[in-house]
């Protein structure tokens, strides 16, 4: 059971960058619209400005969901937050601001929802990130029974996870099974992996379940395709069709 959680406290359905698709990606009002559909678990992007705040962004750079150019990371905290974050998905949510971790945990654990913090460094920064983004985290969920998954896509960065906050629980992302994976995800005290959905099947639950790892899948926005992963007894599925899958409110 290598990095196993006894229990798992996640929700089975996931809403991906907040509802990423019907509101501006990885802001708050992202989050209050999958909660409008009854979502009690969020995934969301966090990086770090080059002061070394917390904040949610996709993107490396700030072009396609900001009026801004340029590395997001190279810009302080004061200034990102003055921007724009909402008026390139709709004239509704126009000045929508990035918002912090901190912000984000104030809401979650305000409504006693789930997190999954996905450790999106700027490159470079990879150690660094995952390392000020788990001792933030443990810090805002400090006592809390469900803390948030941390996961990566980068290894560097779940290490620096680790090296600051043992303790929370990590996730190693693939989008292809490249070589060395599972016993990175091992070696790296993961409790779960998370793949591109095409790539699960029962042979690799199997694998990750003998193993004591759970297996969570991204993004699935078809019904179709959500049932084939519930029958094989799928732990976690992140979607974009909060509007569409999984709970309602």
């Amino acid at each position: 059971m290598n990095g196993g959680m006894k229990t798992w406290p996640y929700p089975l359905w996931i809403a991906h960058r907040g509802a990423g698709k019907l509101a501006p990606e990885n802001t708050l009002a992202a989050f209050r619209v999958g909660a409008g559909f009854g979502y009690r678990a969020f995934e969301c992007d966090v990086k770090l400005s080059a002061d070394g705040v917390p904040f949610l962004l996709h993107d490396d750079t700030l072009e396609r969901t900001t009026p801004a150019r340029g590395v997001a990371g190279d810009r302080a905290w004061a200034e990102l937050s003055r921007l724009d974050a909402g008026g390139w998905h709709s004239p509704l949510h126009a000045g929508e601001p990035l918002p912090s971790l901190n912000a984000i945990a104030a809401y979650c654990l305000r409504n006693d929802f789930a997190l999954n913090i996905e450790i999106k460094p700027t490159p470079g920064q990879e150690e660094r990130t995952g390392e000020v983004v788990a001792r933030e985290a443990a810090r805002l969920w400090a006592g809390q029974a469900v803390p948030p998954l941390l996961s990566s896509f980068r290894p560097e960065s779940l290490r620096g996870a680790r090296g600051s906050a043992a303790e929370l629980p990590r996730a190693l992302l693939l989008d292809t099974l490249w070589d060395g994976w599972f016993e990175a995800a091992q070696g790296l005290g993961c409790v779960a992996v998370v793949t591109n959905h095409r790539l699960m099947d029962a042979p690799l639950i199997g694998r990750l379940h003998g193993a004591g790892l759970r297996a969570l899948v991204y993004t699935v926005n078809d019904a179709t395709e959500a049932q084939r992963l519930l029958s094989l007894g799928i732990d976690g599925i992140i979607t974009d069709a909060v509007d569409k899958l999984g709970p309602t409110a």
